[in-house]
């Protein structure tokens, strides 16, 4: 196959869903890469910013975290602010925690998600207000995703499975597993939106 035939390919209507998918796996896995070996050099050369936005992303989602549990679910929490550290006591009398690392805050998602919608293609006119809105619905998916670890902690405290290997807990069946599939699983719904109510489309008016 050359590169007209590839070409040709990828412009045919019915392969078009087939086309979108493999773009979208291959700007997921090259953001993967590209942001290991941007981490490597210190964010190099805007580290400094970089880490400052981390911090402020911590404190945020830590924040709303600490609302949603307290004010939806009713949860008595224990905080202890510098560690950005959330606890609770199980149905077994024992505690229940999250702590909200740097790399726990949502801005590697923020990134993948730019780097995805931008370099994907579509009308700018829709991206204006379709990548914010994306921004907003990743920091939300990820206050569920810290508020659920630490619900399934308290719920469901003594999980012990064996797993591709490895003995799983709760806290690493909850945060490695279920809510890392789900917030994935987020941004991959939003993407197929956007495919299927504007990318799409927008082909179809051209011609």
């Amino acid at each position: 196959m050359n590169l007209q035939d590839i070409k040709a390919y990828c412009k045919d209507p019915k392969n078009r869903s087939i086309v979108n998918v493999g773009l979208f796996i291959l700007l997921i896995i090259s953001f993967h890469y590209l942001y290991l070996g941007w981490q490597t050099l210190g964010y190099w050369p805007v580290g400094k910013l970089v880490y400052s936005l981390m911090v402020w992303s911590v404190d945020m989602v830590y924040g709303q975290a600490c609302w949603v549990l307290d004010h939806i679910f009713h949860l008595d929490i224990t905080t202890i602010s510098e560690k950005r550290l959330i606890a609770a006591i199980n149905r077994d009398g024992g505690w229940a925690r999250v702590i909200i690392a740097p790399e726990c805050a949502s801005l590697k998602q923020w990134m993948h998600w730019l780097f995805l919608m931008i370099l994907f293609p579509g009308p700018w006119k829709h991206k204006l207000w379709y990548i914010p809105a994306g921004l907003v619905i990743i920091e939300w998916t990820n206050v569920v995703r810290i508020c659920g670890v630490l619900l399934m902690q308290v719920v469901w405290p003594n999980i012990h499975i064996h797993l591709m290997g490895q003995d799983i807990n709760t806290f690493q069946l909850a945060h490695d597993y279920v809510f890392k599939v789900f917030f994935y699983l987020i941004i991959f719904l939003m993407w197929v939106l956007w495919v299927e109510k504007f990318y799409n489309k927008s082909i179809e008016t051209k011609s």
